[in-house]
């Protein structure tokens, strides 16, 4: 959705709409309705929700009449990935900027704006936010509360894991289908949960359904950080999340359906071959492109190669190159060689 193709004397009013339909009925004034410029995209996840909004310079206020008139009773945590905006809720005020997370009670009025509280700001301010139900998460309310509008953390540890997360829910949760989206909600809502939890010092006091999952999200995001690790074994990813390899082995089995050491080569292949089809890397030697991902052996990676893909890397890369120039779908997207597996997200 996007203002490009709306009458500006109409923008505030549409954006205005989208917000209410969205997030919840709020009351918006923009400096410049004919500068005003606004995009919005949804991802609905059933009673979990993940919006991405952008915005020039404006000023809202949730009222206690709108919350009378219309109140979802959902949290919404906000992840700012450009510029600078602030919010008031419950006597808290927080001013932030990129990399910043904050979260907002639809139940309680709030203030915000773009910029900062004293220059109010005109630049083009850019958020990821996820909105779960006040009663699915599993912490207590008056704790939760102590967070509403404080400047949050979302560069590392949990915020990291889950800003990331909903990033790539952006870009990829479109195609899934209603399983997957199922899972991404439960998903979502866990991350959430956890950050939140965190946030509080009361990581031990949620489910341990809730943990184990999470712990898979957190040994998931080690592992594709660290595909490039020769070193990156099973071993390896137990220790550094503390766990024994047999619990890890089950919790791979139970939850993914595969090994560890299946999964890291499985990802390993996946993004060698993604440089393989790309163009500004076709001068790249396939043996660097093995090892950029984590692959010692150049024979050995042929041999896995080809079991995945039915073909060696030299010919995928040069079928790659003529596919490009046909015009025809990117090899990267043929599925595993004799498997339809995806993972979701």
């Amino acid at each position: 959705m996007t203002s490009d193709s709306v009458p500006a004397r109409e923008r505030t009013d549409w954006y205005q709409e989208i917000i209410a339909r969205e997030i919840a009925p709020t009351r918006l004034m923009v400096a410049d309705s004919h500068a005003f410029r606004a995009h919005a995209a949804v991802l609905d996840l059933g009673r979990t929700r993940v919006s991405s909004f952008s915005y020039t310079a404006l000023r809202s206020w949730r009222t206690p009449q709108l919350i009378r008139r219309s109140d979802p009773e959902r949290y919404s945590l906000a992840f700012m990935t450009q510029s600078a905006m602030w919010i008031s809720q419950c006597r808290n005020l927080a001013e932030l900027g990129a990399g910043d997370a904050v979260l907002w009670d639809s139940s309680h009025p709030f203030d915000a704006g773009t910029g900062t509280v004293d220059d109010r700001g005109t630049g083009l301010v850019r958020a990821v936010i996820v909105q779960v139900p006040r009663d699915a998460v599993p912490l207590p309310s008056d704790r939760i509360d102590e967070l509403l509008a404080r400047r949050l953390d979302g560069r590392s540890g949990m915020g990291a894991i889950l800003g990331s997360f909903l990033s790539a829910l952006e870009s990829h949760a479109d195609g899934c289908e209603p399983r997957q989206r199922d899972q991404l909600a439960v998903t979502t809502l866990d991350l959430t949960t956890a950050f939140l939890a965190q946030q509080l010092d009361s990581y031990g006091d949620l489910p341990a359904e809730t943990r184990a999952r999470v712990l898979l999200e957190r040994i998931n995001a080690f592992i594709d950080q660290n595909l490039g690790d020769t070193a990156l074994t099973p071993r390896a990813v137990a220790a550094r999340h503390h766990i024994s390899l047999r619990s890890l082995y089950l919790l791979f089995q139970q939850a993914q359906g595969e090994s560890v050491a299946a999964s890291i080569r499985r990802r390993r292949l996946e993004r060698c071959r993604g440089d393989l089809a790309r163009p500004e890397l076709s001068g790249r030697p396939i043996h660097a492109v093995a090892l950029r991902w984590g692959f010692s052996s150049a024979a050995g990676f042929s041999r896995a190669f080809r079991e995945a893909y039915g073909s060696s890397p030299r010919e995928f890369r040069r079928r790659a190159a003529a596919d490009r120039l046909s015009h025809t779908p990117a090899p990267e997207a043929w599925p595993l060689h004799g498997s339809s597996r995806k993972r979701a997200g």
